[in-house]
């Protein structure tokens, strides 16, 4: 119930749309309530004492009841779906801002099909069982609670003997919706696996066909969506028992109680009207009870759907502000790293004990095998994840003690796997600082050596670059991702392997951006190929995260250690080629 209070707290903003609907609601069941008490009047007053009067009375009665039954249905219905797909925005804007501030470890443990199915999938469950199922909730809640009332009214014995089943519906409501919201949640990580395997092959195409996987991933598919079937069919299995032994209970009290009332009509304790009256509230309850324990399964199953959706909104934020942060004045672009440690898990430390300053301005360029630690630097600087020990300071300043934003704001990164956005040219560059003019926009292409080929292309800075860029070359997209950190302006700069996807030719052109980026502002580079990074002010060689050697390419080259192997070694294979 906890959970389900939780839900319903989305209502509480549309309380009076919500008051409205279930006055309507309330309206459209007493109509229901009152077509079996014209029965009794059509058997006992019609047929028994053949009066027309009461008969057209009936007939015009019947009528205006069905027309206002139709008036207050609609009013229901549209009431209740606004305010469910409110309830909708309101649950996935805010699951989707709790996205926006996790930290970059649940990104690498969770499948990005899986929390697309967050937002869409389980987002969609949850307004069944806080809007669609709540109307029929109240709706056969009244109807019930009416008939009863009814039934009380017209013969309490007979009522009492309805009664006898109530218990053995009850626990088998229990008993299935138990099973039901274990299946849902079943269902829902099924579901959110399918939307996984179907994200990663659409996103990773030109890899599954230059392999030839198609077959492969087309039974990957196939397991998964017969996974899907089977917890649904499960579902469905319950579902279809429970109706049934509900009715079953239903049929054996409404049987009884037919029984006796006949006997009670006999004897003369009760009139036949009044049976067929109670006989009809007694249907009216059967009836209820019935779609009661399909609202009941629909809403274990969606509330299976609300423990994901909750799950993800109630996790730990890791990267979390100070009450009392400070932001981040303009930088001169001092970086200290003091003794920095820091795992991605316990059992692996990747830094440790990792200490440099680099001075406003420097060029310092980071270099090492692989898995040294090099990008974990990168990550660390803008606080994608937090050290585990020591501190990382900026000018003097702690940057677990300043806001994130004045952090990020004044920190650019220009990666190896360029991201752009499925929108225009223009757009993508803009990102960098919305609130840009055009000439702004057009110089930091300029300065990125994008300009020329943008206006180049079919539309120019409106052309659309379709998803993650297909439409552009590698070199291409690197240019507009530079020309996107020039327009940010920020004062330090990490240039994590930006040119190493590139061919010679490509690489010409982006270098020569980048050194233009570079200029003035406190740098990194991660480098793979070493020849990049000759005019570096500083190089920083890390070995298993640590810091092995410091300096200039000549000096390092010099002290014939790691870093002068690692340069033999890729003149050697340049040589080769």
């Amino acid at each position: 119930m906890s959970l389900y209070f939780r839900l319903l707290s989305y209502v509480r903003p549309y309380l009076f749309r919500i008051t409205a609907a279930i006055l309507c609601t309330m309206m459209a069941a007493g109509c229901n309530l009152y077509l079996p008490w014209i029965i009794k009047d059509v058997v006992d007053r019609v047929l028994v004492d053949k009066d027309t009067v009461m008969l057209n009375y009936i007939a015009a009665s019947i009528v205006i009841v069905f027309i206002v039954r139709g008036i207050f249905f609609y009013g229901q219905s549209y009431l209740m779906s606004w305010v469910g797909q409110k309830v909708v925005i309101d649950v996935r804007g805010d699951i989707f801002r709790k996205l926006q501030r996790l930290s970059m470890s649940f990104y690498d443990k969770n499948k990005t099909g899986t929390i697309m199915s967050y937002v869409t999938n389980d987002v969609a469950a949850m307004q069944t069982a806080m809007v669609d199922k709540a109307v029929e909730f109240v709706t056969e809640g009244l109807i019930l609670v009416g008939s009863i009332a009814a039934m009380l009214w017209l013969d309490w014995k007979l009522t009492l003997f309805t009664f006898c089943t109530f218990p053995a519906v009850l626990w088998c409501m229990d008993y299935f919706g138990k099973k039901i919201r274990r299946n849902g949640g079943e269902i829902q990580a099924c579901t959110a696996e399918l939307t996984s395997v179907l994200q990663e092959c659409v996103s990773s195409a030109r890899v599954i066909k230059s392999f030839v996987r198609e077959d492969y991933e087309t039974k990957k598919f196939d397991n998964q969506n017969r996974e899907n079937f089977y917890a649904n069919m499960k579902n469905i299995k319950l579902n279809s028992l429970l109706t049934p032994v509900v009715e079953f209970v239903a049929a054996v009290g409404v049987t009884i109680v037919m029984w006796y009332g006949g006997r009670s009509v006999i004897d003369g304790d009760i009139t036949a009207g009044a049976l067929v009256a109670f006989l009809t509230y007694a249907v009216n309850i059967a009836n209820p009870i019935k779609r009661l324990t399909k609202v009941a399964a629909s809403i274990q199953q969606a509330l299976a759907a609300g423990d994901r959706v909750f799950g993800v909104l109630d996790l730990p934020e890791d990267i979390k502000e100070l009450p009392n942060a400070k932001v981040l004045p303009p930088v001169q672009g001092k970086v200290e790293f003091d003794n920095v440690k820091f795992s991605y898990n316990p059992e692996e430390e990747v830094l440790n004990g990792l200490s440099f300053t680099v001075n406003p301005g420097e060029v310092t360029a980071i270099v090492g095998p692989s898995g040294a630690g090099k990008s974990t630097i990168a990550s660390l600087l803008p606080r994608f994840y937090d050290v585990t020990g020591g501190d990382i300071r900026i000018d003097g300043y702690s940057i677990k003690d300043i806001t994130l934003d004045s952090l990020r704001g004044q920190v650019g990164i220009v990666p190896q796997e360029t991201m752009l956005f499925n929108g225009s040219v223009y757009d993508n560059i803009l990102y960098g600082r919305l609130d840009a003019t055009e000439e702004e926009v057009y110089a930091a292409a300029k300065a990125a050596n994008a300009d020329e080929f943008i206006r180049q292309l079919p539309q120019g800075y409106a052309t659309m670059l379709g998803d993650r860029g297909v439409n552009i070359s590698g070199g291409q997209r690197q240019r507009i991702a530079i020309a996107r950190a020039i327009l940010k302006n920020p004062r330090i700069l990490i240039l994590d392997e930006a040119t190493s996807a590139l061919d010679t030719e490509s690489e010409r052109v982006v270098q020569e951006a980048l050194d233009r980026l570079m200029i003035g502002r406190t740098s990194f580079v991660i480098a793979h190929r070493l020849s990049t990074i000759k005019n570096a002010d500083k190089i920083l060689v890390l070995e298993h995260g640590a810091l092995v050697e410091t300096g200039t390419h000549d000096e390092l080259l010099a002290q014939n250690g790691l870093y002068a192997h690692l340069y033999q070694i890729q003149y050697r294979n340049k040589e080769t080629k």
